[in-house]
């Protein structure tokens, strides 16, 4: 069976970041993006990200690291937090990429993608699923994915952010 060279990610922006600073750490996202090419052979990495207007050296930097961004309007809640769900959009992206990737890699915890998940793992096009925390993951989504799931704890020595 030939090596698959055209892997496809779509990350949760949210739910990445959240659920690593649960685990206690922060994600450098410049080694999350070289370690999505080198360990599944990611050539396009779509970041699904709420919009807010203060964050565009962010923006601009993960786009340096070579993400895709796919922005979502946010809401501001009375209490000045923001939420802006990308479920929507990661799912409809992941289809209308369908064609264009050998597998996809998708990157989150939450139990609303195990639709996607099952249907790209009956396909032949789930390459894994990567998620936070063992414990914090949904059941539905470790269902769906079966064993194509690994859980990003296990990588802090690898994706901490450090400072220099």
């Amino acid at each position: 069976m030939p090596t698959r060279k055209n892997n496809y990610a779509f990350i949760d922006a949210q739910n990445l970041n959240l659920g690593v600073q649960r685990l206690g750490w922060k994600l450098d996202f410049r080694r999350f993006r070289v370690y999505l090419k080198e360990k599944y052979l990611v050539t396009k990495a779509y970041l699904f990200i709420g919009y807010l207007a203060q964050n565009t050296n962010l923006y601009r930097a993960l786009q340096e690291y070579g993400y895709i961004l796919i922005f979502k309007a946010v809401l501001q809640k009375k209490d000045g937090t923001v939420k802006g769900n990308v479920d929507a959009e990661l799912v409809l992206h992941a289809m209308i990429q369908y064609g264009n990737y050998d597998r996809a890699v998708i990157v989150t915890s939450d139990g609303d993608f195990a639709c996607l998940v099952d249907h790209l793992y009956g396909e032949g096009k789930l390459e894994t699923v990567l998620s936070t925390h063992v414990e914090t993951c949904s059941i539905l989504l470790k269902r769906a994915a079966r064993e194509k799931v690994v859980f990003i704890e296990n990588l802090e020595g690898k994706l901490a952010y450090r400072k220099k």
